[in-house]
């Protein structure tokens, strides 16, 4: 009795930071996987790092490029020769007051978070239909949700990202795609520890009910439940790794401190 071939993800922006760490957990899990991202250097010594050829293939692709996106997937195929996960992961970001942000800055913002996870599902649904079906997971954002300074095109582009995956998720379960999203508060990433001060990983702290940073490993595992077996039966969801940032209101810092006085 012969045994199927372990099953592939692709995960996009896969070079860094939490799609890394969501390439480490699928292989952790005995999947193969294929690590797309537009930093080819990067993203080859992030594979080579990773020590298993054999499960692992680093393709070069910018996201919004539909021709390259397809190439991509095509060359999934001729490697592994099926494919059972997309995570939509990679994104950018270019935080400006509206009236500074430039419109080549926006038109790009919206091509990478937006059009790219487009791009991507509607050439990885035909391999996946071929296989009965699959998951696919896309990272949104708490600023999908939450306006905040700074963000009218990374904040716009995350709330469409979050309604396409609703869209997608009516739309592909006829084919068995189950489609969600993963919204990920504040994450200590290398990103994060470079531009976020000192003041104001202080205010997040005291806005996040966990009063902490998440991990990148955090969100793998959110990443990878949705992409599993164990997630059959959810999709069109949109789960928010925050550590309660969203559902917390104002004054948490005071009641915190009446808590500890009282």
């Amino acid at each position: 009795m012969t045994s199927s071939p372990a099953k592939v993800a692709l995960v996009t922006g896969a070079a860094r930071g939490i799609g890394l760490a969501t390439v480490k957990r699928f292989l952790a899990e005995g999947w193969r996987v294929a690590l797309l991202d537009i930093a080819g250097e990067l993203q080859a010594s992030a594979a080579a790092a990773l020590k298993n050829p054999d499960a692992t293939l680093a393709i070069t692709c910018d996201v919004s490029d539909a021709a390259a996106v397809r190439a991509a997937m095509a060359a999934v195929m001729s490697r592994f020769g099926r494919l059972d996960a997309l995570v939509n992961n990679a994104g950018i970001a270019v935080f400006a007051p509206v009236l500074e942000t430039g419109d080549d800055d926006w038109a790009r913002i919206m091509a990478v978070n937006l059009t790219g996870p487009f791009l991507c599902t509607k050439a990885a649904a035909p391999l996946m239909r071929e296989q009965g079906g699959g998951a696919i997971v896309n990272i949104t954002s708490i600023s999908a949700v939450r306006a905040s300074t700074l963000r009218s095109a990374y904040g716009t582009s995350k709330a469409g990202l979050a309604h396409l995956t609703k869209q997608l998720a009516v739309e592909l379960a006829s084919l068995n795609i189950r489609v969600n999203a993963v919204a990920p508060g504040p994450v200590d990433t290398a990103m994060a520890k470079q531009v976020h001060s000192k003041e104001i990983r202080a205010d997040y702290h005291d806005a996040i009910p966990l009063n902490r940073y998440g991990l990148e490993e955090e969100l793998a595992e959110a990443i990878y439940f949705l992409c599993s077996e164990r997630a059959s039966y959810i999709t069109g969801q949109i789960l928010a790794v925050d550590g309660g940032f969203d559902a917390a209101g104002i004054g948490l810092p005071t009641l915190r401190g009446e808590r500890r006085n009282g």
